[in-house]
């Protein structure tokens, strides 16, 4: 069975719903800069580029779009305003294939690493615990055997968190006292999923920010730890980052770039804000695969990114 399975119309049902904020928040901005025009002009230009900056794609990449769409109205000499849509759709769509180079679409897991180990990072309240369990259960559908790690020491909620999900998924939670050391964590996390012949395994990790090198140092030493067992662990760095908190993740994105090695990005809680754009201009900016997104609270509301439904949903067909 294919991970996340084929793109279902459910699936783009719920995307075009998670995205809906967004969606109407950046096109009622549009028509209105549009209104009375007959072809894009300076003013309709400056328009937009207020209209992707309050939606959270940031400066630099909406500068990016906007240079775009001056050389394609250069090129092809006369553009209509009501082609915008069309040529913005275009553009953020080649934006964004230049720049996640990972191949979402048919992500399968490697046939050479058993287990398969993703680390997971990001700050407190994100929905870190929350996509842990999601994409447990995800992994779990597609029929492969999950064991979960519960590294985040320092705070109990989070560990009562990961088991709850454990158990509502029904995949076996290691964890220890409150307080223990995170990598003897994933010490026993890795070695009873590989005695147990596992085929993914998910460690959680505290999101705590305050004391950069502290945080760096502890990703350090859960890193070695686990290579131990597992040579080449883990497979994936995944950040998490509350796509509501638009700006705030970008410095997020920043801060733990610069604390570890970041393979990959899931995008949460697209569905309650107008801040869509700011998984453009992540992508974007930091050169990582944005590879998920959260669309909701229901245990299915999770998806791989896939670029080109993404902005169809954005933009509407």
């Amino acid at each position: 069975m294919a991970l996340f399975g084929l793109f279902s119309k459910q699936k783009k049902e719920t995307l075009d719903k998670g995205l809906e904020k967004t969606k109407e928040s950046m096109f009622s901005k549009l028509s209105r800069a549009v209104a009375g025009k007959s072809k894009v002009d300076d003013d309709v230009l400056d328009e937009l580029e207020e209209i992707l900056i309050t939606s959270d794609v940031g400066v630099d990449t909406t500068l990016k779009v906007i240079e775009r769409i001056e050389k394609r109205a250069a090129r092809d000499k006369y553009v209509n305003s009501a082609e915008l849509n069309r040529i913005l759709r275009e553009e953020i769509t080649d934006l964004l294939t230049e720049n996640n180079t990972h191949d979402t679409e048919n992500f399968d897991l490697p046939a050479d690493r058993k287990p398969y180990v993703i680390m997971v990072v990001g700050v407190n309240g994100v929905g870190k615990t929350t996509t842990i369990g999601k994409l447990a259960n995800q992994f779990k559908k597609a029929g492969k055997k999950v064991y979960l790690g519960a590294a985040d020491t320092f705070r109990a909620a989070a560990v009562e968190q990961l088991v709850i999900w454990g158990e509502r998924v029904g995949v076996p939670v290691i964890k220890q006292s409150m307080g223990s050391d995170p990598a003897s964590v994933a010490y026993d996390t890795l070695s009873s999923a590989k005695a147990n012949e596992a085929d993914v395994v998910i460690i959680d990790t505290a999101g705590r920010l305050h004391n950069k090198i502290g945080l760096m140092n502890e990703l350090t030493k859960i890193k070695k730890v686990m290579e131990k067992i597992v040579p080449g662990a883990p497979d994936e760095v995944l950040l998490v980052l509350d796509g509501s908190t638009g700006q705030n993740a970008f410095e997020q994105a920043k801060q733990f770039t610069a604390a570890t090695d970041v393979t990959a990005l899931a995008v949460t809680k697209l569905d309650g804000t107008a801040k869509g754009g700011v998984v453009i201009g992540i992508s974007d900016q930091f050169k990582i695969p944005v590879k998920y997104i959260g669309l909701g609270e229901g245990i299915d509301d999770f998806q791989l990114f896939r670029r080109k439904e993404f902005v169809d949903s954005l933009f509407g067909e």
